[in-house]
């Protein structure tokens, strides 16, 4: 059974989320160690957990004179947080609690130094990665071998990390770098032609690409992170539903898309035009360091650029949106760290053509931003591989900028619909009646 259920089909029977999840993170970086201090301050009681939706989000049932509005985790069986274990892989060393500090996103005394045997505890895997995916990452904990020898060494660490923490189940993310821009090539159109390209070391088949292989091989629910070329190709997208497991990605949506995809469609709600959209970021921490190098970022600007386009739809409204000039920019400097600003400018017009302006400068922080969203995943991921869910998982394209989506439609980058999808997906799970917002039930006839 894959997501894409029709609104009639009956829901699944959901295993329950009993014994330990396992959480594999390829990257050990910002918005992993972020990631991991805030689960663990989570679980001594220290912290809110801000930012989640399956933590502090709310689902409505039935209708508003019924008020029934349960909190997400309270109303479907989500893996407890007590039951995460975590292992993760990167091409340098440092364990979490180094990562922590090298990466400087958290207050040392406040947020490292408390849970610091905690994050000691969590120290990387070699890492299977080639430098020419990521030239500004220099790094020694590395696998060697070729491509089908290190997916096999992949797989052995993931059993091998299963059986050494007693899980019962496990979930991937993938929260390292952004690899260098690739096109669909002919090795990642069936899963045939992949396995051979695997075989023969083919250079079209990114690190990002092994990690997806080893996991789906595994029977481990995969979600990416990054704009990379990954689970979106036919192949793993062919293996995914072969192997009978849940598929997410790409992107995490953090700061500029999600300013983006929120006000986007409140230009085409009020079909007010826009005559160009202008966006500039200013990064520090690695992230920014690796898309300082024009080959990444080609691959972080197609995700941005799609954004407005499939919002927009200029070809449906090309007296709005059909002369609309897209620019994004990301630009590295060191002092700012992990704290990126964004910067918008949109240039609008409205009755009778007079134009506005409205410009926006969102000065955030992209690993808190990003770390309640790797949370969510790894509890929906695990939530739909008890479900049986198989395949790509649209439903969860909330999460992401670029959403995976079936071949034969675009992709829904509205947040507004994401988020409709998302909890009615959660409504169709629990056997409640989806929500359409109608309303007409409390205007009896005259």
């Amino acid at each position: 059974m894959t997501d894409r259920m029709k609104d009639s089909a009956q829901p699944p029977n959901i295993a329950p989320a009993t014994g330990k999840l396992g959480v594999l993170i390829v990257g050990l970086g910002a918005v992993t160690s972020t990631f991991l201090a805030g689960v663990e301050h989570l679980r001594r009681g220290a912290a809110e957990p801000v930012g989640s939706l399956t933590q502090r989000g709310t689902i409505r049932l039935g209708k508003r004179t019924e008020d029934r509005v349960p909190l997400i985790k309270d109303f479907v069986p989500l893996a407890d947080l007590d039951d995460l274990v975590f292992g993760a892989w990167d091409p340098i060393a440092d364990n979490a609690y180094e990562a922590a500090l090298r990466c400087g996103v958290l207050d040392r005394h406040e947020h490292i130094e408390p849970i610091a045997d905690f994050l000691k505890s969590i120290t990387p895997m070699p890492a299977a990665f080639e430098q020419r995916w990521a030239s500004r990452i220099r790094g020694e904990n590395l696998k060697e071998g070729s491509p089908a020898e290190l997916v096999e060494q992949l797989r052995a660490d993931i059993r091998d990390f299963k059986e050494r923490n007693g899980c019962d189940r496990l979930v991937m993310i993938w929260a390292a770098s952004t690899e260098i821009f690739i096109e669909l090539a002919p090795q990642h159109e069936s899963l045939e032609k992949f396995e051979a390209a695997l075989r023969d070391g083919e250079e079209m088949i990114a690190p990002s690409m092994l990690y997806a292989y080893a996991a789906l091989m595994e029977g481990v629910p995969m979600a990416n992170g990054a704009p990379n070329l990954t689970l979106d190709i036919p192949a793993i997208v062919e293996l995914a539903e072969s192997r009978g497991v849940p598929i997410c990605g790409k992107d995490f949506k953090t700061g500029q898309t999600m300013i983006k995809t929120t006000l986007a469609p409140m230009l085409k709600a009020r079909v007010l035009g826009l005559d160009g959209w202008y966006s500039t970021n200013i990064l520090g921490n690695r992230d920014g360091e690796v898309l300082d190098d024009p080959a990444n970022f080609k691959t972080k600007e197609e995700s941005k650029l799609g954004v407005l386009e499939h919002i927009l739809e200029p070809d449906r409204y090309p007296d709005l949106y059909g002369e609309m000039y897209h620019k994004v920019r990301i630009n590295y400097y060191p002092p700012r760290g992990d704290s990126k600003e964004g910067w918008d400018n949109l240039d609008i017009f409205g009755w009778l053509g007079y134009p506005m302006q409205i410009k926006v400068d969102f000065l955030c922080r992209d690993s808190i931003l990003a770390a309640p969203l790797v949370l969510d995943l790894v509890l929906f991921s695990d939530l739909a591989q008890r479900a049986g869910l198989v395949g790509v998982q649209e439903w969860l394209s909330f999460y992401f900028k670029d959403p995976q989506h079936a071949a034969t439609v675009y992709p829904e980058n509205d947040l507004f619909i994401q988020q409709t999808k998302l909890k009615n997906t959660l409504r169709w799970l629990m056997g409640e009646e989806q929500i359409t917002h109608l309303g007409r039930e409390y205007y009896p006839d005259e």
